[in-house]
């Protein structure tokens, strides 16, 4: 009996904790307000949240368990996107290669093991035949695959990742940018906080 006493009293303060970390949570040190708010793609009734990363990235490679496991309980009112950072050559080889595997259908197959093979593989995946060679083994003919990496349809979206990039005037990844407004950044389960913090918000109109 004691020990369950005990552990109740260690759940409620552990569940007091973090309410009061969310409470805590402050403008210019959690997060960042956008100067200039950008226009949503989420459906009424709904708010964005859009992840901005790149998979050679050790910082979004960290972010990224923390992120899966709020997937699995994402509200019914949040649409979610990732968007692959394009700000520098070799991060749009693999904006590129991430918008093919999409494109392809197989995105949901591959992101995790893209991950897992450069930074617990040390496999250099970042240029465009090292990637067509990765995606290879998923079923995707290295042929195809090369002849959607520079298409239109692709170049679009990769002016479309900088477009965004810059009017949240990101400075490098991981980031994840709620509704339009706010960006949080950092590497670890907090960054789930601020956003579960930040959509209360908006939620409450405040």
């Amino acid at each position: 009996m004691k020990k369950l006493v005990l552990g109740g009293l260690s759940a409620v303060a552990l569940t007091f904790s973090m309410n009061a970390m969310a409470a805590n949570f402050v403008e210019g040190k959690d997060y960042t307000v956008v100067a200039n708010p950008g226009k949503t793609v989420a459906p009424a009734g709904q708010y964005e949240v859009r992840e901005f990363f790149w998979y050679g990235c050790g910082h979004c490679y960290n972010l990224e368990p923390h992120m899966q496991t709020w997937l699995k309980k994402i509200p019914k009112d949040v649409y979610f996107l990732r968007t692959p950072a394009a700000m520098n050559k070799v991060w749009e080889q693999g904006a590129r290669g991430y918008y093919v595997s999409e494109a392809l259908g197989v995105r949901k197959r591959t992101h995790i093991p893209l991950f897992h093979a450069i930074h617990e593989g040390g496999q250099q995946i970042f240029d465009q035949a090292s990637q067509a060679k990765f995606f290879a083994r998923y079923g995707v003919p290295e042929q195809k695959f090369n002849s959607m990496f520079n298409s239109f349809p692709i170049t679009a979206k990769i002016a479309e990742s900088n477009q965004l990039a810059q009017q949240y005037q990101l400075t490098g990844v991981p980031a994840v940018v709620v509704n339009g407004k706010y960006v949080v950044q950092g590497e670890d389960e907090k960054v789930t906080q601020v956003v579960d913090f930040l959509l209360e918000k908006e939620r409450k109109g405040k």
